[in-house]
């Protein structure tokens, strides 16, 4: 089957609607009977011979079929709704389902979608975190991303605030692609904040969610959302969260379908740490500290990159410029404690760390923080 129809898209709403069905019997009876038609159409004792379907689970196939002029609206409005807002719906066995997520055990029968999916989706490396990031854990997403995205690698993530957001603002500042997977409607945006994120994301990536339009983002539809983002993934990195946090919970959901599950170290006794840490303390996932190693381990070619396999040109630096870059690492510094430490005057820094960005040697942060690249 592939490119369903409406009349299909409701057979399918009907078997879901069936009790005790499941995302499994349903792909069983399909792979037997060829058609959602040929499933509602078939006697009790044809649909007893599908794998996992007993007498009462028959029985109550073919009772559903008196509920298809409810569905049949249901859907019909559904669809102009999704239609008004430039969204899609898309089957299991759709061609464009994405082919990665197609392979897990439970993947969702429908999707709803704004924009759409590309072939070059199936290089996709998710990246979630704690809602509550520390400098550390901001500092990583961004550089991480922004070394996946010179990859052209897609960015999966969950929309959510923190490492999330910062994940998917990351690739597309890199005009690379990104894919939110929500746990709600299509139409109800979670955080309500990301309104303007989740626009960009529609427009140079796709939005995804396996919830019909109007279901709010109760605490109960994130884990199932979760599997979605690791099954759309070739593997998962954890950058920061506690122990009990729901990017453990993708960790899990990662490896339990086979998934790479990648973390970035962090300090003892840092709560946002301390997930990361026992996921790598535990063997569950490798320990990271770049792009490059996430890429190795998944055996994916490195493209080119100026200044990583490819040796910058040479950057010339003043006197000036040298005594600042000395003192500056990967941990954000003041602009006065830099200027105690260089001997310079504020405005004097402030001049030369000017000319050291636009040499892409140093980054400033908010605050008049200043950090090496």
């Amino acid at each position: 089957m592939a490119n369903l129809n409406f009349q299909q898209i409701i057979d399918i709403r009907l078997l879901l609607s069936v009790e005790g069905i499941g995302i499994g019997r349903i792909k069983n009876l399909i792979a037997k009977f060829q058609s959602t038609e040929n499933i509602l159409a078939a006697g009790i004792p044809d649909l007893m011979e599908a794998e996992g379907v007993s007498l009462s689970l028959a029985q109550r196939i073919k009772s559903v079929s008196k509920h298809r002029e409810n569905i049949e609206k249901a859907v019909n409005n559904e669809f102009e709704r999704i239609f008004k807002m430039n969204g899609s719906l898309v089957s299991l066995w759709d061609d464009d389902y994405p082919s990665l997520l197609r392979k897990i055990y439970d993947p969702p029968v429908l999707l709803y979608t704004k924009g759409k999916f590309q072939d070059s989706d199936d290089y996709s490396i998710a990246v979630v975190g704690t809602r509550q990031p520390t400098n550390y854990g901001k500092i990583q997403t961004e550089k991480i991303v922004t070394e996946l995205s010179e990859q052209k690698i897609t960015i999966v993530s969950g929309l959510a605030r923190g490492i999330d957001s910062i994940a998917h603002k990351t690739a597309l500042k890199n005009n690379n692609r990104t894919m939110a997977v929500l746990g709600s409607g299509l139409n109800v945006i979670y955080p309500p904040e990301n309104k303007k994120l989740f626009d960009e994301i529609a427009e140079r990536g796709v939005i995804i969610t396996e919830y019909s339009l109007d279901t709010k983002p109760d605490a109960v539809n994130f884990p199932k959302r979760n599997r979605i983002i690791s099954g759309l993934s070739l593997g998962c990195i954890i950058i920061e969260t506690g122990t009990t946090g729901g990017a453990m919970q993708t960790a899990a959901l990662a490896l339990d379908q086979g998934r790479e599950v990648f973390a970035i170290p962090g300090n003892l006794g840092v709560r946002q740490s301390e997930g990361t840490n026992l996921l790598i303390q535990k063997g569950e996932a490798e320990l990271i500290t770049n792009a490059e190693d996430v890429m190795t381990e998944l055996e994916l070619k490195l493209k080119p990159i100026i200044g990583k396999t490819i040796p910058k040109p040479d950057v010339h630096l003043n006197l000036f410029e040298e005594k600042i870059v000395a003192q500056l690492n990967d941990e954000p510094m003041q602009i006065d404690a830099l200027s105690a430490k260089t001997n310079l005057s504020t405005s004097d820094c402030l001049v030369h760390l000017l000319s050291l960005e636009f040499k892409g040697i140093v980054k400033q942060l908010p605050g008049k923080k200043f950090m090496r690249i």
